[in-house]
């Protein structure tokens, strides 16, 4: 099976997992919920998953652990676009990131640069974008391609 992978793709299969959160973890998701403009159900994702890492469906996604967007937070404050202040959450693996609004919705930046984002709405909620990144998934396992989330 990796032989064919890399094969099909040019390199080696790299890591592919849903981590579920350790206390740390869970930790960093309770600091999280008190800095700032977080949505609640990011802070229970947090709760329960550690982080995502899907190296190998197209250029990747990436869901980032709490104490890293903590840190983003703390280094760089939220993400402003228009009159909202959101919150790096993730990255697509081709430079473009995934940010939370306030009011839960996902969206994907247009460009590489956090600063002044130009930004697309890819999801109404966290939900919505775990299923749109499960569909990636499983279109990815059918056909070898990931989607354009």
């Amino acid at each position: 099976m990796t032989d064919g992978f890399e094969h099909r793709h040019g390199f080696p299969p790299g890591t592919n997992e849903v981590r579920p959160a350790g206390r740390d973890d869970q930790t960093a998701a309770r600091t999280l919920a008190q800095a700032g403009p977080i949505p609640a159900d990011l802070v229970t994702f947090y709760d329960c998953i550690g982080d995502l890492t899907w190296s190998d469906i197209g250029n990747g996604y990436f869901l980032d652990a709490a104490s890293d967007v903590l840190l983003r937070l703390e280094e760089h404050g939220p993400v402003v676009a228009a009159a909202d202040r959101m919150v790096a959450i993730g990255s697509n693996g081709d430079g473009l990131s995934y940010v939370a609004g306030s009011d839960g919705s996902v969206h994907r930046t247009r460009t590489a640069s956090l600063d002044e984002p130009e930004l697309d709405k890819v999801a109404d909620d966290l939900r919505q974008f775990l299923e749109l990144l499960e569909g990636s998934l499983t279109r990815f396992i059918a056909d070898g391609e990931p989607g354009s989330l």
